[in-house]
């Protein structure tokens, strides 16, 4: 990169409680006339993030791009893409939530770099964690690295994926949202597998969110509201 040129961000933003945290981060080390976000329209079952989406990048002043991807729902198989599949919060023989969407984190990312390529972005920023999560291998930090490299060695890129909550627990994650000064967008992120809003309160999704926000003694911007 241009040492004159100032640093530019991409976002992988799904609407969700991590990913406007990681916005907010990404604002906060690259300042907002530098970072973009995009979305991914994958046949997901609670598409109502797809509108968060574009309010939470919005109120933040960031440009979002949503682009259509719905393999994943034609290959089905898990509770985000098939509407016969209930939501449960049941493990597979793998120790996997039948909300585990094979390679959505692998296919995200070589996305969001393919879209970077040409825009001169030599930064994306994913929410993916391994603390206080649901068991998705592709939420991994060895994962993330492995993937970086292969990214540059195929597109001969100076790429780098920043996870900034991946060793951050729930609670954790909703104290930086609060010192990134993110929670006023929470009241419009969405975090519901079942896509219910109000959420639903009882999905593994909504559990998860529920113990971070209580834990860090903060009220949930999007309970309250609703």
């Amino acid at each position: 990169m241009n040492d004159l040129m100032p640093a530019k961000a991409l976002v992988v933003l799904s609407g969700g409680q991590d990913s406007t945290t990681c916005l907010y981060w990404a604002i906060k080390k690259f300042a907002a006339a530098n970072v973009s976000s995009i979305t991914f329209d994958y046949g997901q079952r609670h598409r109502i993030e797809l509108d968060c989406a574009r309010e939470v990048a919005a109120l933040a002043g960031v440009e979002n791009t949503v682009l259509p991807i719905n393999t994943f729902s034609a290959i089905g198989g898990d509770a985000l893409t098939d509407a016969e599949i209930a939501v449960s919060s049941k493990v597979s023989e793998a120790g996997l939530p039948n909300t585990f969407v094979p390679g959505r984190n692998l296919i995200f990312l070589t996305f969001a770099a393919a879209f970077a390529y040409p825009r001169a972005i030599e930064n994306i920023v994913t929410g993916v964690a391994q603390t206080d999560y649901s068991g998705y291998p592709d939420c991994r930090e060895d994962t993330m690295r492995a993937l970086e490299t292969a990214l540059n060695l195929g597109m001969e890129s100076s790429l780098s994926i920043h996870t900034p909550l991946m060793h951050l627990s729930k609670r954790e994650t909703v104290e930086l949202a609060s010192e990134l000064g993110a929670l006023p967008a929470m009241a419009l992120t969405h975090t519901c597998y079942n896509g219910e809003r109000p959420p639903c309160g009882r999905c593994p999704s909504c559990e998860l969110r529920a113990r971070g926000f209580a834990e860090a003694g903060i009220d949930d911007p999007l309970v309250r509201k609703s």
